[in-house]
């Protein structure tokens, strides 16, 4: 007898025939791949039955070695074993401070404004260390499942800026991955959990890993996942708890010039250590040697506590920030989800506890919800689940262009839900104008000075007309990753230009805190500002067209008049030279325009005069 496969109409004719799809949680210190498997998501492990894969690499002259093997040679090849890379990834030397560079063994590498690695295979930069970690994640997919990926959704911290999510996306290219979607951590944890337990209703979603601090408030209704808010730390993570307790036990050690880069990769090993042991014990104890000199060193959980006092108070204030953005009170949230691997340290559970008055939510593995979500989500994307499943995220900055007078105009504020498109009409300023430039900038305040430059680019063969007739529309649109595409389009001709954002260097977590303190310290006096220059604008276009009328038309007046309207012009010229205070140059100005415009209406009226009359010469007005 004979068994004859039986598919549904419209179905796929080849019985269990799926897409293979995976979720990479790319982490500061350990990376995980997962997939769905008879429908749960599963944690795929390496050859050695390892479901974390440190993210480390190890150059040696004949080979590269990725995970718990490159792990293992911190110690003994410390200048070739490169780890924590995530934090370096989309930067450039002036994002790097030098007191974070020391705390690696490795040694990097800063030549024009760029960040490298110096290992036994030549100089590595970290989109290609990030890419020898993707592919071994990839080849852990392949081996687990016996067939090739179709697509893998990577997550990413929610502060992550353009610079940093174009890198993650470079480097999932250089390791031949598709990438289906670049997702948010705290995201991909809110559908782990959102999915799991079917909860609905406002989530915070604190995310401490090796390298990172993500905070997002979500709301979750229907399958709909909305993010309300985000904030962070993107240099604020379990590497920074280690490297405290490294200086501490290094105090306990004699000073000796043989403490080489050896023994400070033994030591930042006792010391991470002691922070993962300082979570279930209330003192640990350890033998150091060095030199053939031995150490015992010892840390208790009190003076740990007292060490990291200030990372633990820079670890809430994102949390309270993100609150204040969501415009949401503590009690606003139902739950409070902890993920990643640093937020095993008690004292920051015990701190949330105490924020929330409530216990934090740690059903799933913190070190694995995030990749779990990523599985689900990527899943969904290849078309093997058919859960109604939409992802709302925000940008954590306005976008905006650059305007005549140095000013700022946003298209997208800040907090926006993407993926989004907005467009707007510009023009031009001067007659005959053919080309634009438009320099894209990112902040809140209200000149360009005070913002971040993203990028410019041109836009050329505008027809050549009168100044204010062209119709240039701006697009900004963001998709679904965070990235951003600019495109300008005259509207007559459609001529058009466009650029996919990618600046040369990262925006850290604390400048993003800074820009947006300084936009509210400053606001008045931005608006203030803003008010001057668009006047000096205004006075500049009313003193060329004056110029060019008289020029053009200087016969329709008498010598008097002429006189009076140079006269106006050079008054309100000397008015723009002045440095008065901003509002009382302003109000000069304006009481100069108003008076040149007074004195030239004289013109303007006879310039009108002359028009109609040469309109109308040779019509009879009374024939119908």
């Amino acid at each position: 007898m004979s068994l004859m496969q039986i598919s549904e109409p419209n179905s796929n004719t080849e019985p269990h025939k799926r897409n293979i799809a995976i979720g990479i949680d790319l982490g500061t210190t350990n990376s995980l791949v997962a997939t769905i498997k008879s429908g749960m998501p599963v944690v795929l492990e390496d050859k050695a039955n390892n479901a974390l894969i440190p993210s480390v690499v190890n150059y040696t002259k004949n080979e590269t070695i990725v995970g718990v093997a490159a792990a293992a040679n911190k110690t003994n090849d410390p200048a070739n074993t490169v780890f924590s890379i995530k934090r370096l990834l989309g930067k450039n030397s002036s994002d790097i401070a030098a007191s974070v560079a020391h705390q690696y063994p490795y040694k990097i590498i800063t030549q024009n404004n760029t960040i490298a690695i110096a290992t036994s295979q030549g100089d590595k930069n970290p989109v290609q260390i990030s890419a020898d970690i993707l592919h071994y994640l990839k080849q852990i997919a392949v081996m687990r499942t016996g067939e090739e990926i179709t697509g893998a959704v990577i997550t990413v911290p929610a502060y992550f800026n353009d610079s940093q999510r174009q890198a993650t996306k470079q480097a999932a290219l250089l390791a031949g991955i598709n990438v289906l979607r670049l997702l948010n951590e705290p995201t991909a944890a809110a559908i782990a959990y959102g999915l799991d337990s079917k909860n609905e209703g406002t989530f915070l979603i604190y995310d401490l890993g090796g390298g990172t601090l993500d905070v997002s408030v979500l709301n979750l209704n229907n399958g709909v996942f909305e993010v309300l808010a985000v904030n962070g730390d993107t240099h604020l993570g379990g590497d920074d708890f280690d490297y405290v307790i490294y200086q501490y036990l290094r105090t306990q050690i004699a000073p000796t010039e043989d403490f080489t880069q050896q023994s400070q990769a033994q030591l930042m090993q006792v010391a991470k250590l002691f922070k993962e042991q300082l979570s279930f014990v209330s003192e640990i104890k350890h033998q150091f040697i060095i030199a053939n000199t031995s150490y015992t060193l010892s840390l208790n959980y009190a003076k740990f506590c007292q060490l990291t006092e200030e990372l633990l108070t820079k670890a809430l204030v994102p949390v309270k920030k993100a609150l204040r953005d969501a415009k949401l009170k503590v009690s606003d949230i139902d739950e409070v989800v902890m993920v990643g691997g640093a937020s095993r340290m008690k004292h920051i559970r015990e701190a949330l506890d105490k924020l929330f008055a409530k216990p934090v939510l740690i059903s799933l593995d913190p070190d694995k919800a995030v990749a779990i979500g990523a599985a689900i989500q990527a899943d969904i994307l290849v078309g093997n689940s058919k859960e109604d499943l939409l992802l709302l995220d925000v940008t954590p900055l306005s976008l905006g262009i650059e305007t005549m007078g140095g000013l700022t105009e946003k298209l997208i504020p800040r907090n926006s839900t993407i993926p989004i498109t907005k467009s707007q009409e510009f023009t031009t300023y001067q007659d005959g104008q053919t080309a634009m430039s438009i320099h894209v900038v990112q902040g809140e305040r209200e000149l360009v000075n005070d913002c971040r430059s993203l990028a410019k680019f041109s836009l050329k063969g505008i027809p050549p007309m009168k100044a204010g007739v062209a119709r240039i529309k701006i697009t900004f649109q963001i998709d679904a990753d965070g990235i951003l595409a600019v495109t300008a389009q005259e509207q007559i001709t459609g001529c058009n230009s466009s650029i996919e954002v990618k600046p040369s260097f990262g925006l850290a977590s604390e400048q993003i805190s800074q820009m947006l303190q300084e936009s509210i310290y400053y606001a008045q006096d931005d608006m203030s500002k803003r008010m001057l220059q668009e006047l000096i604008v205004e006075a500049n276009g009313i003193i060329a067209a004056t110029q060019k009328a008289l020029q053009q038309h200087k016969e329709l007046i008498n010598l008097s008049e002429h006189q009076a309207i140079s006269a106006g012009i050079i008054n309100l010229q000397q008015a723009l030279q002045t440095n008065l205070a901003g509002q009382e140059q302003g109000a000069k100005i304006k009481q100069l325009i108003q008076e040149l415009n007074n004195k030239s209406q004289i013109l303007a009226t006879k310039i009108m005069d002359n028009a109609i009359k040469a309109g109308l010469s040779g019509k009879n007005i009374y024939q119908e």
